[in-house]
């Protein structure tokens, strides 16, 4: 490509981003978007607390609270104004006031309100944002958070880490405070099925640790399982070695630490076979994808083309697999990989990082090819005192549906699409193609 020729390509993108940011959105389509009950596709809800209660911890399997201090996006700074949008939204906080003065009042409506709705709080919460059902990402449900709005969505990393994990967690200062965390919820998991030291064999460990879990969390009524895996390793899980796990397994589960190597060998090895029982068992499986979170999180490991070899396992189609996040900023890898039969993409947590024209770009892009395979998503999250999970909630889905609004009111402009297919990609987005992704049962 010659100089002039980048130039000419550059100026092209830069006038086609700036047209999409300046494209009226057509109000009457804004109006039937704003009107679809989602179903969200990714979020981590919080328990309702009664005053004096223990602190909900099973919001998430690796929470970042160890990770070394690291800055966050614009849209996520707690100086955003569009905070207090929500504020006003959710709250009715219309006070001008600044400082102390304003997170007193912020802090007082938010006490009335959780008073008042009680365990019925995260209900309150989806009903506000528009939600209909929202897929909790949690290490177990409990009081406020009940099917069928709120479906369980498992984490078992920590079923890819039997073994001694301390070389493994001294690579960077986040994973020194991450798998200790992972080493807890495993034996968590063996405890709540009676055991209370590794079978001596990874046969063994498949049949009494990794598929008993499963089955109990599908029973529970999980219906996806989660993977965290960039914030500990690369996705490269390649092509396993059966004979090399078996061995590494069973040279240290008595004792000793693997080397890298070895424990990379082990791990490719159990991320197939807990995929493969997740699809045996019925659920579907979500692996974040996203450049970031952390100041030594690997941006280059969590590369959605790093997940090929294993989607390409034919052992592995009869699951669902969802990468949560889209694999922000690397959407044209995912929208690849969604050419598989059994992959899908969410847009999860790019509703709170990217303004609404950036995500009605990436958007666009995915409906022009993969319309079925792409679901809406918040990735509501607790950042107190800054804000709540309700308010992430609710600007996630403003996003989402503006985002959308502009996308799909561009799409019928250019003639690509009629009135009423924008409306059905809109219903796809928003709710449908959750429905087939999560194998979900509606009333």
């Amino acid at each position: 490509m010659t100089r002039r020729t980048l130039v000419v390509a550059l100026c092209a993108s830069l006038l086609g981003r700036a047209a999409l940011a300046q494209t009226p959105v057509d109000s009457s389509l804004a109006a039937y978007i704003d009107g679809i009950t989602a179903i969200d596709s990714h979020a981590h809800p919080m328990l309702p607390i009664p005053a004096g209660a223990p602190p909900d911890t099973d919001f998430d399997a690796l929470p970042l609270d160890g990770v070394p201090p690291f800055p966050l996006q614009a849209r996520l700074r707690p100086d955003n104004p569009e905070w207090r949008d929500a504020h006003r939204a959710l709250y009715g906080v219309t006070s001008t006031d600044t400082g102390a003065a304003y997170r007193d009042a912020l802090a007082s409506a938010q006490r009335s309100v959780a008073q008042r709705e009680g365990t019925h709080f995260p209900d309150w919460v989806l009903d506000r944002s528009g939600i209909d059902e929202m897929m909790a990402n949690r290490i177990a449900l409990g009081p406020g958070l009940s099917p069928p709005r709120f479906r369980w969505v498992a984490f078992d990393d920590a079923l890819m880490l039997p073994l001694d994990t301390r070389a493994e967690a001294s690579r960077t200062p986040d994973t020194r405070s991450l798998y200790p965390k992972e080493t807890t919820l495993l034996r968590r998991y063996m405890h709540d099925l009676g055991l209370r030291a590794l079978p001596a064999s990874l046969e063994a460990y498949v049949a009494r640790v990794v598929a008993p879990t499963l089955e109990r969390q599908r029973a529970g009524g999980a219906v996806s399982i989660k993977f965290e895996a960039a914030y500990l390793r690369p996705l490269d899980f390649d092509d396993p070695d059966p004979v090399l796990a078996r061995r590494v397994y069973a040279r240290y589960v008595s004792g000793g630490t693997p080397t890298h190597a070895e424990y990379k060998a082990l791990e490719d090895y159990l991320f197939r076979v807990i995929v493969r029982q997740a699809g045996r068992d019925g659920m579907s499986v979500q692996i974040h994808c996203l450049e970031t979170y952390g100041g030594f999180y690997d941006a280059a490991g969590s590369a959605p083309h790093l997940l090929e070899p294993a989607l390409d396992d034919s052992t592995l189609r009869g699951t669902t697999i969802i990468l949560i996040h889209g694999g922000w900023p690397l959407i044209d890898e995912t929208q690849t990989l969604l050419a598989k039969p059994n992959v899908y993409t969410d847009i999860s947590a790019m509703t709170l990082i990217l303004e609404p024209a950036e995500l009605a770009r990436v958007l666009r892009q995915w409906l022009g090819e993969w319309p079925d395979k792409v679901l809406f998503g918040t990735d509501a999250f607790d950042d107190a005192p800054a804000y709540g999970w309700a308010e992430s909630a609710w600007l996630g889905t403003r996003t989402a549906r503006r985002a959308l609004a502009m996308a799909l009111t561009g799409m019928m402009r250019d003639d690509e699409i009629d009135r009423t297919r924008a409306e059905q990609l809109a219903r796809m987005v928003m709710r449908d193609n959750a429905v087939a992704a999560y194998h979900l049962h509606l009333n």
